[in-house]
């Protein structure tokens, strides 16, 4: 009976011992993206010891509070981000010393030594770029790209009303935004997720597109260049989905690629709540 007792005794130490550290399964990662990996990135550690042993993979868009006591609760202490955890692109923190509230978020990070790593910069690069991988297969339009740039989809037609209540059925988001007339009808649709600038949303909208489906603008650039391009007459049209909803799916099939080649921890996804609200 000892023997077998001391037997389990080393059996578990060495499924502890055995237990990847974060830098490990983040160096994976890094060997398959099939980009380059750059030095000049976002893509870093936010918190944590990295060489910490990594009892669990909690993948999400952004690591608020929901999400840490999420990962705190099951057993998930490594968390991959696609979005800043400090309120910040580069996740700066001079400036916000003394703020109660991110003290309060970094005293939950330390007190149950979570480590946080952020994957952007490289997610995007990876071809197919994993974000609009994740979008077109919620949307159900992967066969839908006619060509190689999955910024580009055909759909059958239908009115911009239309396809704004499914939109609105899939993502059940409290505040759609829509610019363009509701009985245009649309085929051509064109995809700038999260928020890659007026430039960007400018540049699609003068493609032969009928709708761009976007994350997030200015109110002062894309917006009013669409608004001007309705009153003018022209059949264009842009939905804005918010940032969140526009990239989230990206990091549910990112949870899926990682657990294809990551197998000694478990791997979860974290789909996070809009935190905004409307009167309706």
């Amino acid at each position: 009976m000892k023997k077998l007792i001391a037997l389990l005794l080393v059996v578990a130490s060495g499924q502890a011992m055995a237990q990847p550290t974060a830098q490990k399964i983040i160096d994976q990662i890094k060997n398959q993206v099939n980009c380059q990996w750059s030095s000049e990135t976002v893509d870093t550690f936010k918190s944590g010891n990295p060489e910490s042993p990594v009892s669990g993979v909690l993948c999400c868009m952004f690591a608020d509070m929901t999400t840490l006591e999420y990962a705190v609760a099951n057993k998930c202490n490594l968390i991959i981000t696609h979005e800043p955890v400090y309120y910040n692109n580069f996740d700066e923190t001079q400036h916000l010393q003394d703020d109660p509230v991110l003290q309060t978020k970094l005293n939950y990070i330390k007190e149950h030594r979570l480590i946080i790593w952020r994957f952007h910069d490289h997610w995007h690069r990876h071809q197919p770029d994993g974000i609009y991988v994740g979008i077109l297969d919620k949307l159900g339009w992967s066969n839908n790209v006619p060509g190689d740039d999955y910024h580009y989809v055909s759909l059958q037609e239908q009115s911009l009303q239309d396809l704004v209540q499914y939109l609105q059925d899939l993502f059940q988001i409290p505040g759609i935004r829509v610019i363009g007339n509701p009985d245009m009808k649309v085929s051509k649709v064109g995809l700038t997720l999260g928020a890659p600038g007026a430039q960007r949303h400018i540049q699609m909208l003068q493609t032969d597109i009928d709708v761009m489906i976007a994350g997030e603008a200015r109110e002062w650039e894309t917006y009013q260049y669409l608004n001007d391009a309705r009153l003018q007459g022209k059949k264009k049209a842009v939905i804005f989905l918010g940032h969140i909803k526009s990239e989230e799916a990206g990091m549910a099939y990112m949870a899926k690629w990682l657990a294809d080649f990551q197998k000694e921890v478990p791997v979860l996804y974290l789909e996070n709540q809009v935190p905004y609200w409307n009167p309706n």
